[in-house]
C-alpha cells in the first residue's frame, strides 16, 4: 500500500490518501499537492515521420514530468493518420517506443479529416478519440478549407457519434495577408498575417455547423476575445461547442517577439495583452473548458531561421502545470479550476473511463527553466529563464510510482 500523509488537496484541506502498491511505502505530503492524473487533449508527438523533432520515448518522459498521465495525439504526421492502416501502424510504433522506455503513458489518437479518405472513418470510429479538422494550414498537409467538405465531415461525425476537434482559422484570409506581407521579416507579422479575423470567421462557421448537425465541436487553441464572444453566445443557446486555450496564449503575448523571435511562432499566433486578459477572464467564468499544451516541437536550429522559413509550433507539456501552479500562488486561478481545466472537463467532453492516477506536485521549491533540462527531444522551451514552482515530484499510474526527478 502507498500512503501519502498530510497532502494538500485541491479543495484546500490536508488529507491522507492511499493507493494500491506492490509494497508498503509512506510519503510525507507536507510540501506536496495531490492532483488527479492530468489529461492533455492536444499534443503532437511527431510519430511517424518527424522523429527528429520528437518521439514517444522522449515525449512520454516530458508528459510524466509535466504531471500528465493521458495525452491525445494529433494526426498531422508523415504520412498523416487518415486511413485505418496508418492508424494501426502508428499505434504499433507508439507502443514499441513506450515499451523501450518502460513508461505507462495513456494515450488516445485523433484521426485526420481528409476529403479523399472519408470512407476510412467508418473503419476506425471505435478506435479514435475524435476527428481532427484543419480549416487553416499548419504543420503537415491536412487542410479542409471548403464548406462542402466540412458539411460532409459533420454529417459523418453525426452518424458515428464522434467529436470534431478543429484548428479554426480561415485559410483565405491567411493567404491574402501572407501575399500582402510576403517581404516582411519581423516575426510580429506572423500575428498580422494570421489576424484575429481569420480565427473569428472560422469559429463562427464551426458554431453554425455544430448547431446545424448537433455535433460536439472542440475548438482548439482559442486565443482572441472575438472567438470567446462567439462561443459564449453559442453556449447560451445550447450549442454543443467546447473551447481549449493553450499556455502560450496565457503567459506570452505579441509584445514579446523581439526577445522570442522564432520561439514565439505558433499557429494561431501570439495575441495582444488585451486578448490575454480576456482569456484569463474566460478561464474564471467557465467559457474556456480546457487547457491543451499544443506540444508541437521543432528543432531549435529550425526555430532560429528567418520568419519565412521558421516552422510554427512550440513544446509545452512539461511546463503547463508549473505555469498554472505559479499563477495559483499569485492568486490568478484556483486549484479547483486547474483540476477542471486539466482533468475533469477533458474527461467529460471525451467520455473517458475512470482511473486512479495521481500526481504529487512540489509546491514549495522553485526552479528556473533551462533548455537543457527539458525532457522533450527538441530540448528547448519558450519560457526559458522563468522561475516557477509546481513541478511534479511523483506520478502514480497503473499501480506504479514514478519519481519524476529520475526521468
Amino acid at each position: 500500500m502507498l500512503t501519502i500523509n498530510n497532502v494538500l488537496m485541491p479543495n484546500g484541506t490536508r488529507q491522507t490518501i492511499t493507493r494500491k502498491y506492490n509494497k508498503e511505502m509512506t510519503l510525507d505530503g507536507s510540501d506536496l499537492l495531490a492532483l488527479p492524473g492530468l489529461i492533455d487533449p492536444h499534443v503532437h508527438f511527431r510519430v511517424p515521420g518527424m522523429e527528429d523533432k520528437e518521439d514517444w520515448q522522449h515525449a512520454s518522459k516530458a508528459a510524466l514530468r509535466g504531471g500528465y498521465t493521458m495525452v491525445f495525439d494529433m494526426p498531422n504526421t508523415k504520412p498523416a493518420t487518415t486511413t485505418k492502416e496508418r492508424l494501426q501502424n502508428k499505434i504499433e510504433r507508439i507502443n514499441q517506443q513506450l515499451a523501450e522506455v518502460d513508461l505507462p503513458l495513456r494515450y488516445q489518437l485523433f484521426f485526420g479529416a481528409d476529403k479523399n479518405q472519408f470512407h476510412e472513418i467508418a473503419k476506425v470510429k471505435d478506435e479514435i478519440v475524435g476527428i481532427k479538422v484543419f480549416m487553416g494550414a499548419s504543420t503537415g498537409d491536412l487542410l479542409m478549407d471548403d464548406e462542402s467538405s466540412l458539411h460532409a465531415i459533420y454529417a459523418l461525425a453525426k452518424a458515428y457519434n464522434l467529436v470534431i476537434a478543429l484548428h479554426a482559422e480561415d485559410e483565405l484570409i491567411i493567404r491574402e495577408n501572407a501575399s500582402k506581407y510576403a517581404n516582411e521579416t519581423d516575426f510580429k507579422y506572423h500575428s498580422i498575417i494570421r489576424a484575429p479575423q481569420a480565427a473569428t470567421k472560422a469559429v463562427d462557421l464551426v458554431i453554425q455547423l455544430s448547431e446545424l448537425y448537433g455535433v460536439t465541436s472542440y475548438i482548439l487553441h482559442v486565443s482572441t476575445f472575438g472567438e470567446l464572444n462567439l462561443v459564449r453566445e453559442a453556449k447560451l443557446r445550447g450549442v454543443p461547442v467546447y473551447v481549449e486555450t493553450c499556455p502560450h496564449y496565457l503567459f506570452l503575448d505579441d509584445s514579446m517577439y523581439p526577445e522570442l523571435n522564432g520561439r514565439g511562432k505558433m499557429n494561431p499566433p501570439l495575441r495582444s495583452l488585451a486578448d490575454q486578459e480576456v482569456l484569463w477572464q474566460a478561464l474564471t467564468d467557465g467559457t474556456i473548458d480546457t487547457i491543451g499544451s499544443d506540444h508541437a516541437p521543432h528543432k531549435l536550429d529550425e526555430k532560429e531561421q528567418p520568419l519565412c522559413k521558421c516552422p510554427s509550433g512550440v513544446p509545452g507539456i512539461e511546463t503547463t502545470l508549473p505555469l498554472l501552479i505559479s499563477a495559483w500562488q499569485a492568486d490568478k486561478i484556483s486549484l479547483l479550476r486547474i483540476v477542471e481545466l486539466l482533468h475533469a472537463n477533458p474527461k467529460k467532453i471525451f467520455n473517458l473511463p475512470e482511473n486512479d492516477d495521481l500526481v504529487l506536485v512540489d509546491i514549495v521549491n522553485t526552479q528556473v527553466l533551462r533548455d537543457e533540462q527539458m525532457a522533450t527531444k527538441c530540448k528547448w522551451t519558450p519560457f526559458v529563464g522563468r522561475e516557477l514552482t509546481g513541478f511534479p515530484r511523483y506520478v502514480y499510474i497503473n499501480q506504479r510510482l514514478i519519481d519524476c526527478r529520475s526521468l
